[in-house]
């Protein structure tokens, strides 16, 4: 089976994980006789410079001929972030309608969580991915001390529907437990309109145990209690603060992978690692790639590649699990050498 992947390693630390997870995909692929036809595209800050668009006008157009994206990090100092990430990363997103945002979470024997050693978290955030808090609605009006802004949320009840039904799906394939990220406390119109949705959605689903809670106790309740989650289902803003904090929890935001999902497959797919473009460490070969790699398990189970996602996600367990870390888990490994310790673990066994 050969699959086209379009590859956008973007900015800073970006450049330097997606090869080393590239060649982990390939090693994790090989036995098997698959093959990924890997498509580099320069699309980034460096080109922002250049040309003064971080992507050409025609690129959803080139992303739409292959079977998934690989994207490393986007965003560099010099640059707005609303140019980084509305020049590239939210377009593909929308125009893609890739509505879930799926972040794993979960602790690796081997990863010190800042919790202690008896700490556990095995959790899926879903995120909404296409509405929510991140709109383009609103506005900056008048000057001086008269001046203000307006940000309007946008929730629609298919958008709210259709990633509470999924999250139970999801909930229903794992241990049957979903909590629902809310603030209808003082949010009074979005919050209110998202619980009744996802309650409602939630009567198909009596088998799953759901309840809804406020944001800041949630937030304080995956620090002091991770293992007691499950599956989370939030609108944008709040999924993509909790799984920052819950990738925290389980030891670093560099080993937490994403994926942006298009469930109905009419468009590729995207993943990503949760971390940003780290230009503090960038071009020092150190930056951890596990969250590059996991990302790439993602995609293996989405092309339905499984047998080799299994076997990659081994691989990494097993190399962390042995003391292979880089510095944001307190090892001393570069970049190179997490990748080549895992690709070490997928090779055949010589006889």
């Amino acid at each position: 089976m050969a699959k086209s992947i379009a590859v956008i390693a973007g900015d800073g630390i970006g450049t330097e994980v997606v090869p080393a997870a590239m060649r982990c995909i390939d090693a994790a692929l090989a036995p098997e006789g698959h093959v990924l036809h890997w498509h580099e595209l320069d699309w980034s800050s460096a080109r922002y410079h250049r040309e003064g668009a971080m992507m050409p006008a025609d690129g959803i157009e080139q992303l739409d001929r292959h079977d998934a994206i690989f994207l490393g990090a986007v965003g560099d100092p010099s640059i707005p972030d609303v140019e980084t990430l509305w020049g590239l990363l939210i377009p593909i997103r929308r125009r893609f309608d890739q509505y879930v945002n799926l972040r794993p979470v979960r602790m690796l024997d081997g990863v010190p969580s800042p919790l202690g050693p008896d700490a556990r978290c095995d959790i899926v955030i879903v995120r909404e991915n296409s509405e929510g808090e991140y709109s383009e609605l609103g506005g900056r009006f008048g000057d001086g001390d008269d001046a203000f802004a307006v940000q309007n949320d946008v929730f629609t009840r298919r958008g709210v529907r259709r990633i509470a039904r999924y999250a139970y799906e999801l909930a229903r394939s794992r241990r049957r437990d979903l909590t629902s990220a809310t603030k209808s406390n003082g949010i009074i119109h979005t919050m209110p309109f998202w619980d009744e949705n996802v309650t409602d959605v939630g009567r198909d689903f009596p088998d799953v145990a759901s309840r809804s809670v406020l944001i800041d106790a949630l937030a304080a309740d995956i620090v002091r209690k991770p293992g007691s989650f499950d599956v989370i289902v939030a609108s944008n803003l709040f999924g993509d603060i909790l799984s920052d904090l819950a990738a925290a929890v389980a030891g670093s935001i560099g080993i937490a992978p994403s994926a942006n999902v298009d469930p109905s497959r009419m468009h590729p797919s995207m993943f990503e690692p949760v971390h940003g473009s780290a230009p503090d460490i960038a071009g020092r070969g150190i930056a951890n790639p596990v969250a590059q790699i996991w990302s790439g398990v993602l995609m293996l189970e989405h092309l339905g590649l499984s047998s080799a996602a299994h076997r990659l996600m081994q691989a990494v367990e097993d190399t962390v699990r042995e003391g292979v870390l880089t510095p944001d888990l307190g090892g001393d490994a570069g970049t190179a050498d997490v990748a080549d310790a895992v690709v070490a673990r997928l090779a055949p066994a010589s006889h």
